[in-house]
C-alpha cells in the first residue's frame, strides 16, 4: 500500500488565504492544557463543593467520562476525520479538519485540536451529558472526559515528537505510526487501541 504523507518534516501547508483564518488554524501543544485544565478544576469542585457528591461517585463517573472519550476519540477519527468526501468541498473540508494531518504528521502546529474546533465540540458534549445525566452527575462525568481528550491531544503530539523507551508508549506509537504509515483505514485509536480490538479494525500480524 502506498505511503500516505507528502513531508515527515516540521513544516506544513498554508491551508487558507485569509491570515486571520490561518492562525487559527495553528496551535501550541499546551493551549489545550491552558483551556480545559482550568474547567477540570472547576466541574472537580461543583462536584464536591456545591453537588456534594461522594468520593466513590465522583471517581467512578469521572472514570465513566474517561472511557465516553476513548469510544467518541474511536468514532469520531473513524467516521467525521475519515469521511470519505466525494465533492471537491468536502474533500476540501476533509483536508482542513483531518487530511493535512496525514500529508504533514509531523508539522508541531497541528497535532493537537484547535480551540476553534475544540471548544464548539465541547458545548455540544457538555449539554448532551447534562441533558442524559441531570446536572450533578453531569459534573465529575464531563471532568472525566475532558481529561481523556487532554491525554489523547498530548498523546498524540508526543507520539510524532517524543522519544518513545517504554513498552507501553511504544505500542501506543507502532499502533498510530501503522495508521499512518501503512494503512489509514485501520488504527483509528490514537491514545488506545482498545476500540481497535473491538471494533475489528486493528491491523494484521504481517503489518506489525
Amino acid at each position: 500500500m502506498a505511503k500516505n504523507f507528502v513531508s515527515n518534516k516540521d513544516e506544513t501547508v498554508r491551508m487558507f488565504k485569509s491570515d486571520f483564518m490561518e492562525i487559527f488554524s495553528r496551535v501550541h501543544y499546551t493551549v489545550p492544557l491552558i483551556i480545559y485544565l482550568p474547567i477540570i478544576l472547576v466541574l472537580l469542585y461543583f462536584s464536591i463543593m456545591v453537588y456534594s457528591l461522594s468520593i466513590l461517585s465522583i471517581i467512578g463517573l469521572l472514570m465513566g467520562g474517561i472511557f465516553a472519550w476513548s469510544l467518541a476519540e474511536y468514532l469520531l477519527h473513524r467516521f467525521i476525520f475519515h469521511y470519505d468526501a466525494k465533492t471537491e468541498f468536502g474533500k476540501k473540508i476533509h483536508f482542513i479538519f483531518h487530511g493535512v494531518h496525514h500529508d504533514y504528521p509531523s508539522d508541531s502546529m497541528r497535532l493537537v485540536m484547535p480551540p476553534s474546533v475544540s471548544i464548539p465540540l465541547a458545548v455540544i458534549f457538555y449539554f448532551l451529558f447534562r441533558f442524559l445525566l441531570g446536572e450533578s452527575y453531569m459534573q465529575p462525568f464531563f471532568a472525566g472526559f475532558i481529561l481523556g481528550y487532554l491525554f489523547y491531544d498530548i498523546s498524540h503530539y508526543a507520539i510524532h515528537h517524543f522519544n518513545m523507551h517504554s513498552k507501553f508508549w511504544l505500542q501506543i506509537k507502532n499502533h498510530h505510526m501503522l495508521h499512518h504509515y501503512q494503512d489509514q483505514f485501520n488504527g483509528y485509536g490514537v491514545s488506545s487501541p482498545f476500540w481497535d480490538v473491538i471494533f475489528k479494525t486493528t491491523f494484521g500480524k504481517k503489518k506489525k
